[in-house]
């Protein structure tokens, strides 16, 4: 009879790539993100980021007049790549004798930290923004908040935006039966997963981490960034003392808010 060994139900390997699956259905916020590679297997932590100012409208010009050319000029926004990580210690015992899967709970586990700290993180970005696309309110925001904000995307209203809501907002919408949409009736043209309806032209996406405070965001693809220097990586060690196993992940990477008239803050002044 072979011989069942720690080798067999934990690979290390394996596992990576079963949390690297796992993250896409745990993110929420993430998927409006455009990832960017660029920094994988490249020296540093850090990116210059270039944010143009804009040269000024075209001038009425005379017959004979030379045109003086504006000086398009450019400020740098450096982003600083971090690790983020998360751990567990587990017997032989529990993994060869416990109930159900523990390996695979692990893993599990250790996918939904991850998610849920770049989730956290991209919220960050988004709560960074400021200026002429944050919309005030003089009580919590409320959907129809929603509307008086849109007019801040200008003549660029138009194409796929995600609400990022509470669910009392939520509720709200819901209730309102004349622009409300639910997800069951719109067309394949979701942005991301997790979108539970449209509202004012907007899809909508629920989340716990918005109750408190009541903010509501309003996300236009390529908004956002985030810049991998090093996707999840799964390392395991063992304790020979106490016969244990360490399994850990980590992420290094950095979120980044690439166009900020792409998205809008709604929030209580």
């Amino acid at each position: 009879m072979a011989e069942t060994l720690l080798s067999n139900l934990v690979n290390p390997q394996v596992m990576a790539d079963m949390i690297d699956k796992k993250l896409v259905d745990y993110m929420k916020f993430a998927p409006l993100s455009t990832i960017d590679n660029t920094l994988e297997g490249r020296a540093g932590n850090t990116i210059s980021l270039p944010s143009y100012s804009y040269i000024g409208n075209a001038s009425t010009l005379n017959e004979n007049t030379a045109l003086t050319p504006a000086q398009l000029t450019a400020s740098a926004v450096t982003v600083t790549i971090h690790k983020i990580a998360q751990g567990v210690e587990i017997t032989d015992e529990a993994i060869l004798s416990g109930y159900g899967d523990p390996v695979g709970e692990i893993a599990k586990q250790l996918a939904l930290a991850i998610a849920s700290q770049e989730d956290n993180e991209v919220l960050a970005t988004l709560n960074g923004i400021t200026g002429p696309m944050v919309h005030t309110t003089a009580a919590d925001p409320t959907d129809t908040d929603i509307i008086a904000a849109l007019e801040k995307f200008g003549e660029d209203i138009d194409g796929t935006k995600v609400a990022l809501v509470s669910p009392a907002v939520y509720t709200a919408m819901r209730s309102n039966v004349h622009t409300w949409i639910p997800a069951s009736e719109l067309s394949a043209g979701v942005a991301i997963k997790g979108v539970v309806g449209e509202y004012q032209g907007c899809q909508v996406m629920v989340s716990n981490k918005l109750a408190t405070p009541k903010t509501i965001y309003i996300v236009k693809p390529d908004a956002l960034r985030i810049f991998i220097k090093r996707g999840t990586q799964v390392e395991a060690d063992r304790n020979i003392l106490k016969f244990t196993s360490v399994f850990t992940a980590s992420k290094h990477f950095a979120t980044y808010l690439y166009d900020a008239s792409k998205a809008i803050k709604i929030v209580k002044s």
